[in-house]
Order: structure tokens, then C-alpha cells, then sequence
């Protein structure tokens, strides 16, 4: 298992990018949490193997429909797994 900070910019709040980021989340198994950060952009940290941590990546790289997703920076981080994926608010 391996643990992955995204940091995604564009138009991604107010557009329902968090519970987006969830429906995927729990489509794939994935747990963690995503929020909403100062700057627009929404933070989320995921944990799983690197099959379902591509898959989520590349849907977050879509974004939901009213989004417009210009970067997704990924950062691998040294934390352990979550119970669920959850939005935080």
C-alpha cells in the first residue's frame, strides 16, 4: 500500500470536485479524504496499491463535469491507511 498527497488546481471548487473525488474513492476501494484549500485548489490523500492509485489520478485529472482541472501535483507521503475516504469540510 502506498500513500499519495494530490494538490489539484484549476476551477475545482464549487463544482463538487470533493464528493467526485469520493464517488471515485469509493468505487475503487480507496481511503483517505480530500478538502478544500485557502488558494481554490483541493488537497486530497489517498491510500492504496499503485493500480487503483493510477486509476484515481487519471479520474482526478478529469475532474467532474462543471470542472476544469489545469494540474495535478502528486506527492508520495510516509503515513499509514484511513477507515473510508471522507470529505473534509
Amino acid at each position: 500500500m502506498k500513500t499519495i498527497r494530490l494538490i489539484v488546481k484549476g476551477k475545482v471548487q464549487g463544482v463538487f470536485y470533493r464528493a467526485y473525488a469520493k464517488d471515485i474513492a469509493d468505487q475503487l476501494g480507496i481511503t483517505g479524504w480530500a478538502k478544500n484549500l485557502p488558494d481554490k485548489n483541493v488537497e486530497i490523500i489517498v491510500t492504496a496499491n499503485d493500480k487503483l492509485l493510477r486509476q484515481f489520478v487519471e479520474r482526478c485529472k478529469q475532474g467532474p463535469p462543471r470542472a476544469n482541472v489545469d494540474e495535478v501535483i502528486i506527492e508520495e507521503l510516509n503515513i499509514g491507511e484511513f477507515n473510508g475516504f471522507r470529505i473534509i469540510r
